[in-house]
């Protein structure tokens, strides 16, 4: 990967490569029955995923597959049943290949079942070596492989079902004896095959499911795998999506029916969006929660905030930081708004600032207003009442609270509150000097005007 950063920490298709691998886990057996083993920056990985409920155990010494699997052995060994190996970065295998695998393991009476595809190119996969009746007689890795075992096509994908007390029987009989000098998980099959356990296989159609990832150019196949897979059930399950291949949805993404997605729109987190909602071009959701039928105009970004349902919202309008548009409010171009409410069928529809602010219901912000809530220390509140009306380019000082009803004039700054029903004005008194301008001019035409631009008697400054 030529990264400073563990393989299994890369993000594709909105999350990390080793929470996909667990997710899909999770869905096969109970919590905590699932078993991290972690190596290199073993505590960042462990950071990540331990909200999920499972154990980890640490591989000191990166000796190979076999080795990571003999790690967990003490944790193990007393329960019964099967066990599955997984591995982190093999994010693209389903949940119902998974059961497939289980289920053929339970009926084929296998003291192991490996999930196998056929490659074009199978460089750098292990062989899948069979006997004369086609039965599996051995695993063999590519290092350790002969000129004609090179050429078979059949791969092992590395995903095992064991039957568990098969497994940690026989697992210290697996020896370093290859180029490497690492344990191998794949001699298990010729090590149960030896002692005449029957060996089973799952062939895979769709060999992308097993894509393990090793360079950013695959970590980018898989992001786009990912991602078209999203967006091709979206639209199954009834949401619309323009040109989805230009479309990002993350994985946790909930959209319901009747939803137009424009394009080039980017979904994010664990975003939910409503039904009978317009998405438009270019726009950016990411953990937002929007209600039915809002409309998002293009090129909006709205992060970690709450949109009630009918609002109105763009184009070029960014919102953030827990703000919450009520029902029926609108919100026009190059209006931003940060940790503020916005009341019903509110509007604020050209080039504002709202940050720390509290608006209540029908409210008029004009354009060009904002609110100054930072002192250079700390956030202060604006609070403007139900049905007020803010004038043009008005500057709200906080702390400061504007009263119901009332109107706050064009130009003003608002330093203090202005109560229910009252006009406020904060500007300087208009000047007009009639004749200025003429006179300026025809001083200007004698050599009379001064370095000010005011005509002088005589000439004199």
């Amino acid at each position: 990967m030529k990264s400073r950063k563990a393989k299994v920490l890369h993000r594709a298709g909105g999350k990390a490569l080793i929470e996909h691998v667990l997710d899909t886990a999770s869905h096969l057996t109970e919590s905590g029955s699932t078993h991290v083993v972690t190596g290199h920056q073993a505590e960042e990985v462990e950071a990540l995923v331990a909200p999920r409920g499972v154990h980890f155990v640490r591989q000191t010494e990166q000796k190979g597959t076999g080795h990571a699997v003999l790690c967990c052995q003490r944790f193990l060994e007393q329960r019964s049943g099967r066990v599955i190996v997984l591995y982190g970065d093999v994010p693209l295998l389903r949940e119902e290949t998974l059961r497939r695998l289980l289920d053929l393991h339970e009926h084929s009476g296998a003291g192991v079942t490996a999930i196998t595809t056929v490659l074009e190119n199978p460089t750098g996969y292990g062989r899948i070596v069979r006997g004369e009746s086609g039965e599996v007689a051995a695993v063999v890795e590519e290092k350790a492989s002969t000129a004609e075992q090179r050429r078979i096509r059949e791969i092992n994908a590395g995903i095992y079902c064991f039957e568990a007390e098969l497994l940690w029987r026989n697992l210290a009989l697996i020896q370093p004896a290859n180029p490497a000098g690492e344990y191998y998980l794949t001699d298990m099959v010729e090590i149960l095959h030896r002692a005449g356990h029957r060996i089973s296989t799952l062939p895979i159609e769709d060999s992308t499911e097993l894509l393990g990832i090793n360079t950013r150019v695959e970590l980018a196949e898989v992001d786009r795998i990912l991602r078209r897979r999203k967006v091709e059930q979206l639209m199954l399950d009834g949401v619309t999506i323009e040109r989805p291949e230009t479309v990002t949805v993350d994985p946790q993404v909930i959209i319901g029916q009747d939803t137009v997605i424009e394009a080039f729109a980017r979904i994010t987190g664990r975003t939910v969006i409503g039904a009978d909602c317009r998405v438009g071009a270019g726009t950016i959701l990411e953990d937002a929660h929007l209600e039915d039928e809002v409309q998002i105009l293009p090129l909006t970004m709205i992060a970690s905030c709450y949109v009630e349902r009918g609002a109105r919202i763009g184009p070029y309008a960014r919102l953030r930081m827990e703000s919450r548009v009520e029902a029926e409010a609108l919100i026009g171009n190059f209006v931003e708004l940060k940790k503020t409410r916005l009341g019903g069928k509110s509007k604020a529809q050209h080039l504002s600032y709202l940050g720390d602010a509290t608006l209540g219901e029908g409210v008029n912000v004009g354009a060009g207003t904002i609110t100054c809530n930072f002192d250079g220390r700390k956030k202060h509140e604006t609070r403007i009442g139900n049905q007020a009306f803010i004038g043009s380019h008005a500057t709200l000082v906080a702390p400061v609270e504007i009263g119901d009803g009332s109107y706050v004039g064009a130009g003003s700054v608002i330093t203090e509150a202005v109560p229910a029903e009252a006009l406020a004005l904060g500007r300087g008194r208009q000047v007009v000097k009639e004749g200025w301008a003429r006179s300026r001019r025809e001083a200007a035409a004698t050599g009379r005007e001064t370095e000010a631009g005011t005509p002088q008697p005589g000439g004199r400054r």
